[in-house]
C-alpha cells in the first residue's frame, strides 16, 4: 500500500484526535481546578498534561504522509512497545520482591502508607498483569498482525493513541493505589475514571486491530489473529461489566459499585477469572501461534487442532468463574456449573499445548543451541501444567483445602512467571533484533543465563507456596481431642515465615533475571555484538530481509 492511498484517512483520524485531545485538555483543566479531592486534582493536572502533549504530538506527525514512520510497517509503535513492556516489567517484579520481603519482615512496611502491603499489592499485580503483560500484547499483536496480513496498521497515529492511551491509564492507576484510592476489586482497582478513560483506548485499540484486519492483503485471517481478537473484545465486555459505578461526584474519586452481596461478588468472579482466561491466556496464547513457529522455523504443528483450541477455550473459559465462590452464598448450582466447566477446559488447554510442543516436531535440536526457543518451549510447558493444576483446584474437595491459602499463590505464579513471563520474554527476545534492524541478540550466552536463573526463581517461588499452602490449610483444618482448633492463626502465619524468606529469594532471582535481560536488549539496540565460544543461533538478518 503506498503512502498516499491512506494520507487523506489519516489526515480525517488526526483531525478528530486533535479535537477529542482539545476537549480532554478541558476536562483536565476543570478537574485540575474544581476537583473535590487532591487526587483527583492530581490526576486532572495529569490528564491535562497528557492531552496538551498529545496536541503537539499531532502538531508534529499528524498531518504527516507517513505518521512518523517511513517503514512499510508501522514499527516505530512496537518499538515503543517493547521499552514499555521492559521498563514496566521491571518496575512490577520490583515491586513483587518488596511486598514478598514485607511478607517475611514487616518491618519493611516502614510504618508509611504509601509504601505498606496493602497498597503495594495491586501496584504489583497491576504493574506485572495490565502494565508489563499488556504492553506486551499491545506490541506484539500490532506487530504480528501487520506481518499476517501483509497490511500497515490502520488509523494513522491511532495506534500512538493506543499506546500513550494505555500508558496514562497505567500511571492514574499506579499513583491512584499509592495514594489510598481503590474500589477494591481483584484485578479492577482502579476507579471510575480511570475505568473510562481505558474504555475509550480499548475501543481504539479494537479499532486499529480490526481495520487492519479489513485493509489485509491476505486472504487468510492467521489463527494468532483470532486469539488476540477474542482478547480485545472479551476484555472490553468484562471491563465495562465489571467496572458499572454510580461516582459520589464528577469530580471526586470515589464511586459505588452497581451491583451488590452476591451478584457483586459473581460478576467480580466472572471478570477475575475471565482476565485470566483472556487477557493472561487468549492474548498469549496469540503470541504462542506466531512466535514459536517463527523462532523453530517450523509450521504450526497442527492448524485444524489450533482452530478448535480456539473456539473450544473461549466459549468453555467463560463459565469457570464460579469456581472462585465454592462454599459461599452463591447458589449451589453456579458453583458446580463453575466447577464443571472448569474441568471442562483440560481439553483445548491441553491440546494448545501439545500443538505448540509438536511444533518443533524436526527442529528439538535448536533446544541446545537457541535459548530463546528454549525459553518459549518452557513457557508452552508452564502452560499445561498451570491448566492441569487450576481445574484439579476447582474440584469443591481440593478446593477446600487450597482456598485463602499460599497454594493458590503458588498457582497463579506457576502461570504468571513460567507461562505470560517466559512467552513474554521470547517474544521480546525476538522482536527486539528484528525491529532494530540488527542481525543478532547481543548475547545468546546471557539470555541462557537468563533463562536458567528465572527457571531456578520460578520452581523456589511455587514449590514455596505449595508447600506452605498445604501447609496452611492442614494447619486450619486441624482439631484437637476435644473438638477444638489446634492451631491459632498467629501459630499458622509464623508456620510460614521461612517459606515467605524462600519465596523473596525465588523473587530475587526472576529479578535478576529480567535485569540480565534488560541489558541484553539494551546493548542489541546498540547494535553492539558480544564475540561468544558457543556456536549462536541462526542470525536474524534473513528473518529480516523477509519481513
Amino acid at each position: 500500500m503506498s503512502v498516499q492511498e491512506t494520507a487523506p484517512g489519516n489526515t480525517v483520524i488526526s483531525w478528530l484526535m486533535g479535537v477529542l485531545l482539545l476537549a480532554g485538555a478541558l476536562i483536565g483543566l476543570m478537574l485540575t481546578a474544581f476537583a473535590a479531592d487532591p487526587v483527583m486534582e492530581f490526576h486532572g493536572l495529569l490528564f491535562l498534561l497528557f492531552c496538551v502533549g498529545g496536541v503537539f504530538f499531532l502538531i508534529r506527525y499528524g498531518s504527516a504522509k507517513d505518521d512518523g514512520d517511513p517503514s512499510p510497517y508501522q514499527d516505530s509503535v512496537v518499538r515503543a512497545g517493547v521499552i514499555a513492556s521492559m521498563f514496566w516489567g521491571i518496575a512490577g517484579f520490583a515491586a513483587g520482591l518488596m511486598i514478598a520481603l514485607q511478607l517475611a519482615f514487616p518491618v519493611l512496611n516502614f510504618d508509611l502508607p504509601w509504601i505498606n502491603f496493602g497498597r503495594l499489592r495491586p501496584l504489583h499485580t497491576s504493574a506485572v498483569i495490565f502494565a508489563f503483560g499488556g504492553n506486551v500484547l499491545i506490541a506484539t499483536s500490532f506487530h504480528v498482525v501487520q506481518r499476517t496480513c501483509k497490511a500497515r496498521l490502520a488509523g494513522g497515529v491511532a495506534p500512538w493513541f493506543v499506546f500513550w492511551g494505555y500508558q496514562l491509564f497505567i500511571v492514574i492507576a499506579a499513583t491512584g493505589y499509592l495514594l489510598g484510592v481503590t474500589q477494591s476489586k481483584e484485578y479492577a482497582e482502579p476507579e471510575w475514571y480511570a475505568d473510562l478513560w481505558l474504555t475509550l483506548v480499548w475501543v481504539v485499540y479494537l479499532l486499529v486491530f480490526l481495520g487492519t484486519l479489513w485493509k489485509r492483503k491476505e486472504p487468510h485471517i492467521y489463527v494468532a489473529n483470532w486469539f488476540y481478537l477474542a482478547f480485545i473484545v472479551t476484555i472490553a465486555m468484562l471491563h465495562i461489566v465489571n467496572n458499572l459505578a454510580v461516582p459520589v461526584s464528577l469530580t471526586g474519586v470515589k464511586s459505588y459499585s452497581l451491583f451488590s452481596g452476591v451478584q457483586d461478588a459473581l460478576t467480580q468472579w466472572w471478570y477475575g477469572h475471565n482476565a485470566v482466561g483472556f487477557f493472561l491466556t487468549a492474548g498469549f496464547l496469540g503470541i504462542m501461534y506466531y512466535f514459536v513457529p517463527k523462532r523453530a522455523e517450523r509450521p504450526v504443528y497442527s492448524y485444524r487442532l489450533s482452530i478448535v483450541h480456539f473456539w473450544s477455550l473461549i466459549f468453555l473459559y467463560i463459565w469457570a468463574g464460579p469456581h472462585h465462590l465454592h462454599y459461599t452464598a452463591l447458589p449451589e448450582w453456579a458453583q458446580t456449573l463453575g466447577m464443571t466447566f472448569s474441568i471442562m477446559l483440560w481439553m483445548p488447554s491441553w491440546g494448545g499445548m501439545i500443538n505448540g510442543l509438536m511444533t518443533l516436531s524436526g527442529a528439538w535440536d535448536k533446544l541446545r543451541t537457541d535459548p530463546v526457543i528454549r525459553m518459549l518451549v518452557v513457557s508452552v510447558a508452564f502452560y499445561g501444567m498451570s491448566t492441569f493444576e487450576g481445574p484439579v483446584m476447582s474440584i469443591k474437595a481440593v478446593n477446600s483445602l487450597s482456598h485463602y491459602t499460599d497454594w493458590t499463590v503458588g498457582h497463579v505464579h506457576s502461570g504468571a512467571l513460567g507461562w505470560v513471563g517466559f512467552v513474554s520474554f521470547g517474544a521480546l527476545y525476538v522482536l527486539t533484533p528484528l525491529l532494530w534492524r540488527r542481525s543478532q541478540l547481543y548475547s545468546l550466552a546471557l539470555v541462557s543465563w537468563h533463562f536458567w536463573i528465572a527457571s531456578i526463581g520460578i520452581v523456589l517461588y511455587i514449590t514455596a507456596m505449595w508447600v506452605s499452602g498445604i501447609l496452611q490449610g492442614l494447619m486450619w483444618r486441624a482439631y484437637d481431642s476435644l473438638g477444638f482448633l489446634e492451631y491459632s492463626f498467629v501459630e499458622t502465619v509464623e508456620a510460614m515465615h521461612p517459606f515467605y524468606v524462600i519465596r523473596a529469594f525465588g523473587g530475587v532471582l526472576f529479578l535478576a533475571g529480567a535485569l540480565i535481560m534488560a541489558y541484553n536488549l539494551w546493548r542489541t539496540v546498540r547494535g553492539d555484538v558480544r564475540v561468544e565460544g558457543v556456536a549462536a543461533a541462526r542470525p536474524m538478518a534473513a528473518a529480516t530481509a523477509a519481513e
